[in-house]
């Protein structure tokens, strides 16, 4: 009789018990595809008697994930907590310590200690595998590592949030504002129920950045403060004035090397319709890798919910099954460099100012001299007036600026009693 390889699932929200239901319905498909039987003997998470859409076996239940550690011998260990510390931390460092591999759909935690992690996991001779922290379903972690390993990469961006994504052009397609919209994405899934925030505020997308970073250049997880701006500041009125501009916006990820230093960012960019960025459309992600010799590549696919993570995770598993011992980063911790951060003050792009004002006179040669004053030229001016209220819309497009021009810029307008709020600012993408 074949021995069975042991496996924990700790974290039974949507993705740990998606994962737990796929595990038993695959276990003999995944017998066939490794040589291996699996056999969860394990699980854990806070409410036993929680009403979960999938029944779970009670009689291996823990509520303390760190005494199932210390109770069972655990082959293969899944952290679906979803912390960036506390609890998600503590059982990945004590299942690596014990010599279990690990696989976990957590970019808070590798994006905040993925070094340490990864430095533990290749000292206990263990996998630690996280495909499924980047872009949901899309195996673009496993492509950078291994189908693209001795490809020279520079540039690696795209759209990698899905309930962002799905905003964006639920907004577009029904003319339907924000918050609508938002109420949407949480109907369907696509957005937490509760607080929403790390997506709709850049922070999802940016862990993953900086995990793509580390893989594609080969360098230590940074810490360095960059650009990271969400979309909940964009208006309906923004969407329809880009359309007119044949533009559509999307909430980017981006990171490159630009003179040998290192350019991460997250913000919303005015991108052209007909772009193959502009019409990844609802909740895909797309990823583009720019290097050499391979020149550019794009993968597209779900890259949220647990359908596509759970899918992510189960490659990881088969990956270990099939016996790859592999190191998480690519490459090992001591050769990983620390890359020195292109100064975003010097980032330049082209703009999208939206400012809504008293309609008066004066007014739109205010805004013009004081952008002349910061040498931002202007490109093109779309006046709207809304007579009624006495108010307009001015939208100036500008020729490219740098960061530092376009912020002092704008703060001289925070306190004018003619701007009635301060002007959005959306950058273009070329």
């Amino acid at each position: 009789m074949n021995k069975f390889t042991n496996i924990a699932i700790i974290g039974l929200g949507q993705i740990g018990l998606y994962l737990y239901n796929e595990l038993r319905l695959k276990s003999s498909e995944i017998e066939n595809k490794t040589g291996k039987k699996i056999k969860v003997i394990a699980i854990s998470a806070k409410n036993k008697n929680k009403k979960r859409k999938f029944k779970i076996n009670k009689r291996i239940f823990y509520s303390n994930a760190l005494k199932l550690l210390q109770e069972k011998k655990i082959d293969i260990l899944f952290e679906c907590i979803g912390q960036s510390g506390g609890m998600s931390k503590k059982v990945v460092e004590k299942a690596l310590k014990n010599r279990t591999h690990v696989i976990t759909p957590n970019k808070a935690l590798i994006a905040k200690h993925g070094d340490y992690l990864a430095s533990l996991a290749e000292k206990n001779n263990v996998n630690l595998e996280f495909e499924a922290s980047v872009a949901g379903g899309i195996p673009i972690l496993r492509s950078i590592k291994e189908g693209l390993a001795t490809n020279n990469l520079k540039k690696v961006y795209g759209i990698l949030n899905g309930t962002t994504n799905y905003i964006l052009t639920e907004m577009e397609n029904s003319n339907e504002n924000f918050e609508k919209v938002l109420k949407k994405a949480q109907h369907f899934g696509y957005a937490e129920p509760g607080n929403p925030k790390l997506d709709l505020n850049g922070f999802d997308a940016f862990a993953k950045v900086r995990i793509l970073s580390a893989l594609a250049f080969n360098n230590q997880i940074s810490e360095h403060k960059c650009i990271m701006e969400g979309i909940q500041n964009i208006d309906l009125k923004d969407i329809k004035i880009a359309s007119q501009l044949n533009l559509r916006i999307k909430l980017l990820g981006i990171s490159e090397i630009i003179n040998n230093q290192l350019f991460e960012t997250v913000h919303p960019c005015l991108v052209s319709k007909n772009s193959y960025i502009g019409n990844v459309s609802g909740v895909m992600n797309a990823v583009i890798t720019q290097g050499r010799p391979v020149g550019e590549t794009i993968l597209q696919g779900e890259g949220a919910g647990p359908g596509p993570t759970s899918s992510s995770l189960l490659s990881d598993l088969l990956s270990i099954l099939r016996g790859n011992i592999r190191m998480p980063f690519g490459i090992s911790h001591s050769k990983r460099k620390k890359v020195k951060p292109f100064n975003s003050k010097n980032y330049t792009n082209s703009l999208y100012l939206r400012f809504e004002v008293k309609d008066k006179s004066g007014v739109l040669s205010l805004i013009t001299n004081r952008l002349a004053k910061y040498k931002i030229s202007i490109k093109r001016i779309i006046q709207t007036p809304d007579k009624k209220n006495k108010k307009a819309t001015i939208v100036i497009i500008t020729h490219k600026t740098s960061e530092i021009n376009a912020k002092n810029c704008l703060y001289i307008f925070k306190n004018n009693k003619n701007i009635l709020k301060f002007p959005t600012l959306i950058r273009l993408y070329s």
